[in-house]
């Protein structure tokens, strides 16, 4: 018998059997990791069916490559604390997603599962559009789809990037890249190594942050993935860029 005990966020559900579901979460030091849940649907467990619930994990198997049972624990329901954001709610449901879909199965990354717990606790301040930017760079990192975003891929002043080579995910100088520009992605201003952190929070330099990691998610991450990039993170995107153009019209 097979049999461990974790800390886990739910990342994604689906219904198996009459009452049952097959739960996908991140756990702290399993990765991410499925297992079945008898009775979801009942008003205990129906909560852990929901991204975003965090929970205590007991999983038990006969053998380790079996999909085995999940016990929960209820802890926390980050979504519910978002539950009248539906843009921030949005940006909730793009990590969980991104996560269950980029990371290899039961494959250990405690650092992707402490970021996903300081994404959710950032998702209720101020800054919250930037520092989702910010955990997706991270993740793509983990992932080993890491961009340098630190010097001018061209050899320019690397007080003035400006732009983010498509093929090497390096950033470019502006001076450097003009000649280039329209094949260039643009760097948003609180990615710049001496960009203004005022700007960290503005919606129309988030977006471009978005726009940015969208590229590198569709050529890299999911190039050759049969479902591409989550849904959840298309209509993130689309939702921000929504809202932005509504400000945008007002001002």
């Amino acid at each position: 018998m097979e049999a461990w005990r974790d800390n886990g966020i739910v990342l994604f559900s689906r219904p198996h059997g009459e009452s049952g579901a097959v739960i996908s979460l991140m756990t702290e030091h399993h990765g991410r990791h499925a297992g079945y849940l008898h009775g979801a649907s009942s008003s205990k467990n129906k909560i852990f069916q929901e991204p975003g619930t965090e929970a205590s994990v007991d999983w038990q198997a006969r053998t380790s490559d079996q999909l085995g049972h999940f016990k929960l624990e209820y802890k926390k329901n980050w979504a519910g604390l978002l539950m009248d954001e539906r843009l921030r709610l949005a940006a909730m449901l793009s990590a969980c997603h991104l996560t269950e879909r980029a990371l290899p199965e039961r494959e250990n990354h405690p650092e992707i599962y402490y970021g996903l717990k300081a994404l959710f606790e950032t998702l209720q301040s101020d800054i919250w559009g930037a520092a989702y930017v910010l955990w997706e760079l991270a993740f793509l990192k983990e992932l080993g789809f890491a961009i340098d975003l630190s010097r001018c891929a061209g050899g320019g002043d690397a007080e003035t990037l400006a732009y983010v080579s498509p093929k090497t995910g390096r950033a470019v100088s502006k001076a450097a890249g003009e000649i280039y520009r329209k094949k260039l992605l643009n760097l948003p201003e609180f990615l710049k190594p001496n960009g203004d952190k005022d700007l960290a929070g503005t919606e129309a330099d988030v977006l471009t942050g978005l726009q940015l990691l969208s590229y590198f998610w569709e050529n890299w991450v999911f190039a050759q993935h049969s479902q591409g990039i989550p849904d959840a993170r298309l209509r993130f995107e689309a939702q921000f860029a929504k809202k932005n153009d509504m400000n945008f019209e007002s001002s």
